[in-house]
């Protein structure tokens, strides 16, 4: 039996990718259908892009598989081949190529066996993802966003949502999908007979969050067809306005693609325009925040003074520093008055209620 697992150590798994000198292409695709045997379907997809130098992140679940992957271009089409004749489900569906792709998004190829393929907190017997939204291609989405009684939900975390997001749309103020499932129900109970279009990054997310309404009642719930990814390059292709500003938060090393040149967000530093996602150069805190080149500097790298001093202690004392620190959710939470913090209790107390 073959080893269906990478054995040799990420670091040198990603200079062997910078090393590379063929282009790759960035690709994210899913589907929702039934797996009956999620680990032996994992184990084969391993064994046929193994070969084909698949670096990426790949969910398989019993309601389906998710995926994010570079592929060297010279085998893209034997590696979409592959994946379309994994299963009778697969065949033919949507890969959402990548808006800016420098290549070097992923350098190891990981597939995971899991619960689900988006974790919703859905534990409803009835609820079924066969009875989604409809799908929404480019013209379609600009046509009805346009109507003033569209309501426009971005269904992304809050630090997808602070960079780039479609003109109008509203946010739903949390961190976890399955959170937002149950808000977005909440924010918009007394709508439900209004045009709803809700999108996300790729459209998994999305396309779950629309059965999710149409499951508590709502009449008219539309989803953005392969999420902003599809649908840029759709308005591009057709030569028709873009209605997303700003970047796209993507998943991966680059941390974000450019749609648009506007800069919508702030360094959380200093506060000047500037839309750069980065990971605090802290062991202890590695918190995802934006930050601009000069409070880069100045801070070398790390989200406060706090964590600069504690990044170039000993390891030891740096252990001991860290040592019953709660860590908590590592995006924009080094305050607890932060504003996304408070709403999100104040509407778990409410719930709880």
């Amino acid at each position: 039996m073959p080893v269906l697992h990478n054995r040799v150590s990420n670091e040198e798994l990603k200079q062997r990718m910078l090393a590379e000198t063929e282009p790759r292409t960035t690709v994210s695709f899913y589907q929702y259908f039934n797996i009956p045997n999620p680990q032996q379907f994992r184990d084969e997809l391993w064994l046929a892009f193994e070969p084909l130098k698949v670096f990426g992140r790949i969910y398989v679940a019993h309601e389906g598989i998710n995926g994010q992957v570079s592929v060297p271009q010279g085998n893209y089409e034997a590696f979409r081949s592959a994946l379309y004749a994994a299963d009778p489900a697969l065949d033919g569906i949507r890969m959402n190529i990548a808006v800016d792709d420098d290549g070097k998004s992923f350098w190891v190829l990981k597939i995971k066996a899991r619960h689900k393929i988006v974790a919703d907190g859905i534990e409803d017997p009835g609820f079924d993802m066969s009875k989604k939204g409809k799908y929404l291609k480019a013209k379609e989405y600009n046509a009805l966003s346009t109507d003033p009684e569209t309501i426009i939900v971005d269904m992304r975390n809050h630090y997808e949502y602070e960079v780039g997001h479609f003109k109008n749309a509203i946010e739903v103020p949390s961190d976890t999908f399955r959170e937002q499932l149950p808000m977005a129900v909440d924010m918009l109970k007394d709508k439900k007979d209004r045009n709803i279009i809700m999108y996300c990054t790729g459209g998994i997310r999305c396309e779950k969050a629309s059965a999710y309404m149409l499951h508590h009642g709502f009449k008219n719930v539309f989803h953005v067809e392969g999420g902003i990814i599809e649908y840029t390059r759709r308005a591009k292709q057709e030569g028709l306005p873009v209605q997303f500003i700003g970047k796209n938060f993507v998943f991966d090393e680059r941390l974000g693609e450019r749609i648009t040149d506007d800069v919508i967000a702030e360094c959380h530093t200093c506060g000047k325009p500037c839309d750069t996602h980065t990971n605090c150069k802290n062991d202890g805190c590695h918190l995802l925040f934006i930050q601009c080149e000069e409070c880069a500097e100045k801070l070398q790298g790390c989200c406060s003074e706090t964590c600069m001093e504690e990044k170039d202690l000993p390891a030891g004392e740096q252990r001991a520093r860290r040592a019953g620190r709660e860590n908590g959710i590592k995006i924009f939470n080094k305050s607890k008055d932060h504003p996304l913090r408070k709403h999100r209790e104040q509407w778990r107390a409410e719930r709880q209620g």
